[in-house]
C-alpha cells in the first residue's frame, strides 16, 4: 500500500463510517480513530510522513475558525467564568497532577511538566464533535466548544515554555511571565486588527468566489502571523473569528454567505474526519516504533487516571461554587450533578497532543538526548488512545443514562425566528417603504411577504395536527411538499438535457428548489 492508496483508504472509511456512526449510536470522531488504528496494522501498510511542524499550522486555524462560525461572541461572555476555569484554570491543574505523578515515577521536574502540558488540553475538536452528536444541551456545547478552543493557548504556551527550560537548562520566572503575556496580547491583537483589515476588504469585493477565497486564506495568515510574533497563534485565530462572526456579515454579499457557510462545513467535516482517521494510524505507527516498557505502561496508567481524577473533582467543585454565588439566577451551570458528570468525563485528548508529542525536540542545546523523550511521546500517546477511546465510547450511554439531553425544538425556534423577521419586513413595509411608490410595486412586496407568512402559518398548523387514521398530518404534508419538488426538479433537469435552458439558469433555479426544502423542512 502506497501513501496515495492509504489516503484513499481513509477518505473511503470517511464515507462509509459517517453514517455508520449514527446507525450503530457511536461517536464518528472515535469510530473513525478505531478505524485509523486497525487500518494501522494491516500488513505492509506504509508510513504516514507527518511533518511535526506542519500539523498544527494546518489543522488547528481552519477548525478553530469553523468553530467560531457557529458561536458568538455574546455566548462566551455569558458562560465566560466556566470556560475560563475549565480553559485556564483546569488545564494548568492537570499539567501540575500529570506533572507530580511523572515526577513521583521517577522523571525528573522539566521533563514531567513537558508532559504535564502535553496531555492537560481536552481535544477542541473530540470534545465537539461528540457533544454535537449527542445533542448535549446547547449550553453544555458551547462550554465545551470553549474549553476545548481557549485550553490550546493555554496548553501550548506551557508546552512551548517548559520545553525550552529544557533544551535551553535556563528559564525564569520572569522570562515566563513575559513570554504569557506577549502570546496572550499580541495574539489576540493580531487576530482583530486582521479581522477588522478583513471586513474593510469584504465591503469592497462583492464577490462570493473572492470572499470566501479571503475567509479561508485569513486564518491561517492569523495563527503564522502570530506564531511568528511569539503571540498565541490559537488566539489569534480565536479573535479573528470572533470579530467577523460578530462584525463581518454586513460586510459580505448573501451569495458569499451562503458560499461560505457550505465550505466552512464542509471544511471542518473533512478535516476532522481524516484528522481523526490519520490519528488513529499515527497512534499505532508511533507507539510501534517506539521502545514501550513496562514503565511506561504503568506510568501512563497513572497518568490518565489522574487527569480523569482531576477533571471530576474541579468540575464538581468549580460547578458547587459557581451555583452558591448564582442562587438567584435563573440557570445556573452546570444545572445539577449530570451535567457536571457529562461534563468531568468529556475530556478526550486528541490532536493537539499527538502533534506536541510528535514535535518534542529530540536533543537539547548541549547536544545531549532529550531526558526522558521516549517515555514521554509513549506516555501522551497513550493517554490519546485511552482517553479517546474510551471516554469516547461511554459518552453516549453516560449520557443517555443520566438523562441529559437536549430538550430545545430547534425546527420550531428556526421557524419562529423566520415569521419575527418576515413580519417585521411586512410592518416596515406598511409603515415607510411604500410611500411614493407605484402601485403594483408596492402589491408585489406586500404579497412577498404576506405570501410566505401565510404559507408558514398553514404548515405550522398542519404540522401540530393529526387525522382520524392516526396519520401525522406533517409526515402528510411533507410527503405532497416532496412529491411537488419532485416535479419541479424533474422539469428544471429535462430542461437543461434538452438544452431549452442554459446550465447556468437550470442551476440557479435547482439552487432556489433546494433552498426551500430545506428551508421548509431541513
Amino acid at each position: 500500500m502506497d501513501d496515495l492508496a492509504l489516503v484513499g483508504a481513509l477518505v473511503v472509511g470517511v464515507v462509509a463510517l459517517t453514517p455508520a456512526a449514527d446507525r450503530l449510536r457511536v461517536p464518528q470522531p472515535v469510530l473513525l480513530t478505531i478505524f485509523g488504528l486497525a487500518l494501522a496494522l494491516v500488513p505492509m501498510s506504509p508510513e504516514l510522513r507527518l511533518n511535526p511542524d506542519l500539523i498544527l499550522p494546518v489543522v488547528l486555524p481552519p477548525l478553530l475558525f469553523a468553530a467560531t462560525q457557529r458561536t458568538t461572541a455574546r455566548e462566551f461572555r455569558d458562560n465566560a467564568g466556566a470556560v475560563f476555569f475549565l480553559a485556564v484554570g483546569l488545564t494548568l491543574a492537570s499539567m501540575v497532577a500529570a506533572a507530580l505523578v511523572a515526577h513521583a515515577y521517577g522523571l525528573s521536574w522539566w521533563p514531567a511538566l513537558v508532559l504535564g502540558a502535553m496531555v492537560s488540553p481536552p481535544d477542541p475538536v473530540a470534545a465537539t464533535a461528540v457533544a454535537r452528536r449527542l445533542r448535549l444541551p446547547h449550553r453544555l456545547v458551547t462550554i465545551l466548544e470553549g474549553e476545548g478552543m481557549f485550553n490550546d493557548a493555554t496548553a501550548l504556551v506551557a508546552f512551548q515554555v517548559t520545553v525550552a527550560a529544557v533544551v535551553s537548562g535556563d528559564v525564569s520566572g520572569t522570562g515566563i511571565g513575559s513570554e504569557l503575556v506577549l502570546a496572550l496580547a499580541a495574539g489576540t491583537l493580531i487576530g482583530v486588527v486582521l479581522g477588522f483589515l478583513t471586513k474593510g476588504v469584504l465591503t469592497v469585493v462583492h464577490d462570493a468566489y473572492a470572499e470566501t477565497t479571503l475567509t479561508v486564506l485569513v486564518p491561517f495568515l492569523a495563527y503564522l502571523g502570530a506564531e511568528r510574533l511569539h503571540g498565541s497563534g490559537v488566539l489569534a485565530v480565536l479573535a479573528l473569528g470572533l470579530y467577523l462572526r460578530s462584525f463581518g456579515h454586513a460586510a459580505t454579499t448573501s451569495q458569499g454567505w451562503l458560499l461560505g457557510r457550505a465550505v466552512w462545513s464542509y471544511a471542518d467535516f473533512l478535516i476532522t474526519s481524516l484528522v481523526f482517521a490519520i490519528l488513529g494510524f499515527e497512534l499505532v505507527k508511533v507507539i510501534g516504533s517506539t521502545t514501550v516498557t513496562r514503565h511506561a505502561l504503568v506510568l501512563g496508567a497513572l497518568v490518565v487516571t489522574s487527569l480523569v481524577a482531576v477533571r471530576a473533582s474541579w468540575v464538581f467543585s468549580s460547578a458547587w461554587l459557581a451555583r452558591r454565588r448564582a442562587r438567584r439566577r435563573d440557570v445556573p451551570w452546570p444545572a445539577g450533578w449530570r451535567e457536571s458528570a457529562v461534563v468531568s468525563w468529556a475530556g478526550m485528548r486528541g490532536v493537539v497532543t499527538v502533534a506536541v508529542a510528535l514535535a518534542l525536540p529530540e536533543t537539547v542545546d548541549s547536544g545531549a538526548t532529550f531526558p526522558f523523550r521516549d517515555q514521554i511521546v509513549v506516555v501522551a500517546l497513550l493517554t490519546v488512545l485511552v482517553t479517546l477511546v474510551l471516554q469516547g465510547l461511554t459518552l453516549a450511554p453516560l449520557t443517555s443514562r443520566l438523562g441529559v439531553g437536549r430538550q430545545d425544538d430547534d425546527a420550531r425556534e428556526v421557524a419562529a425566528l423566520r415569521r419575527r423577521a418576515a413580519q417585521a419586513a411586512l410592518d416596515h413595509l406598511h409603515a415607510d417603504l411604500l410611500e411614493g411608490v407605484a402601485d403594483e410595486v408596492a402589491r408585489a412586496a406586500t404579497l412577498q411577504y404576506e405570501g410566505y407568512l401565510s404559507a408558514q402559518d398553514a404548515m405550522e398548523g398542519v404540522r401540530r395536527g393529526g387525522t382520524d387514521d392516526g396519520r401525522e398530518t406533517g409526515d402528510q404534508l411533507r410527503e405532497v411538499l416532496r412529491r411537488a419538488t419532485d416535479v419541479e426538479r424533474a422539469l428544471v433537469l429535462e430542461a437543461r438535457r434538452r438544452g431549452q435552458v442554459s446550465p447556468a439558469t437550470a442551476d440557479e433555479v435547482l439552487r432556489d428548489i433546494e433552498g426551500r426544502v430545506m428551508r421548509d423542512f431541513g
